[in-house]
């Protein structure tokens, strides 16, 4: 099943704060209930939130009463507010709340065919993330050979999206195509998505993982333990790649010890009209870092900055995958040059 269906009227999706004790399916039947899910972090990931984004507007449709055209546009205008304020880092959310809003724009004073035209788009992002996801696993994992131990950080896994996965799209396809590989997934602080989502999706699949500590990585690099990082990106912008905090931190660790440092997200992560002081980095509740599930490690009253991503600079990202094909730093250069995406990206 995938991470996130429609269902006349429903949205149908995991609840990944319980994660991996249990696997709980809930229903959400609004937009405002959509919002609060991906607030608490029950939807997650950048793709799978654009998608929860596309659903939530696909809800106010389904259920408006609107009688006029302008009356419908409000509700949806509404809506999209709402969602745009539940996390300000990751540029999936907006891209798919912007492409439903387009959407609609041209089409006249048919309340019904609106109503539609929002379920079928947002029906179309969910298909669409889900092909998008497995090329991306395809041209990464040219990158990957044969008995390579990669490390992940955090989760860019089919959690994160509709289904396959971004980061961990290419260990699946170089799963699948028999390559004898390892991979080694750091636990991922606060939130431990590394060790409760990434580890648990590798064993459901039956491929070789290691959990390690965050503070032990500059120390398997050192060891020679690895030979790639791939990680995910909730944006990349003209000059740096957004991601999960501590993100930074390996890269830089594998830029030290000659690490190939790729990043594996969608094109509707890519936000090249910003640069890394433009982006809003979403500061998180101090009880998650005082907290480990509901008990508490730290003393009362202690100050706690928890920011929820950080920025690493593309100088150094050696490679970027996406479903286009692979960018170099020479390939990412010339994007930005000609402002769009070029047709003849390397394909190696």
């Amino acid at each position: 099943m995938r991470t996130i269906e429609w269902k006349d009227g429903v949205i149908i999706t995991i609840d990944q704060t319980l994660l991996p004790e249990r696997e709980v399916w809930i229903e959400l039947k609004s937009c405002r209930e959509v919002a609060e899910a991906i607030k608490e972090m029950k939807i997650r990931g950048a793709p799978l939130i654009g998608v929860a984004a596309a659903y939530g507007l696909a809800l106010t449709a389904y259920h408006s009463k609107a009688e006029s055209r302008e009356a419908f546009l409000k509700e949806i205008e509404r809506s999209a507010e709402m969602l745009k304020m539940t996390r300000p880092t990751a540029v999936n959310l907006f891209w798919a709340i912007e492409r439903i809003l387009n959407k609609v724009k041209n089409i006249e004073n048919d309340v019904e065919a609106l109503k539609k035209a929002v379920i079928d788009e947002s029906n179309r992002i969910a298909n669409e993330d889900v092909e998008v996801n497995r090329k991306i696993g395809e041209y990464g994992s040219r990158l990957i050979n044969d008995g390579d131990t990669i490390l992940t950080y955090c989760n860019a896994g089919k959690l994160a999206t509709v289904d396959y996965g971004t980061a961990l799209a290419v260990i699946r396809v170089a799963w699948e195509e028999g390559k004898r590989i390892r991979v080694i997934a750091s636990e991922t602080r606060p939130k431990l998505q590394g060790a409760r989502l990434t580890a648990y999706e590798l064993m459901r699949d039956g491929i070789p993982v290691t959990l390690i500590t965050d503070n032990m990585i500059g120390y398997i690099m050192s060891k020679g333990l690895i030979n790639k990082v791939i990680v995910g990106a909730d944006r990349i912008v003209r000059d740096a790649v957004i991601n999960k905090i501590g993100t930074y931190t390996v890269a830089i660790l594998a830029h030290e010890h000659s690490i190939p440092f790729y990043v594996a997200a969608p094109s509707s992560s890519f936000d090249l009209n910003a640069f890394a002081r433009d982006v809003i980095i979403e500061e998180r509740s101090p009880e998650e870092v005082t907290h480990v599930g509901s008990t508490r490690i730290a003393p009362l009253g202690v100050s706690v900055l928890n920011p929820a991503f950080d920025i690493t600079p593309i100088k150094y990202v050696d490679a970027i995958i996406c479903e286009k094909g692979i960018l170099t730093k020479e390939d990412f250069s010339s994007l930005l040059e000609e402002g769009v995406f070029q047709e003849n990206v390397k394909q190696r």
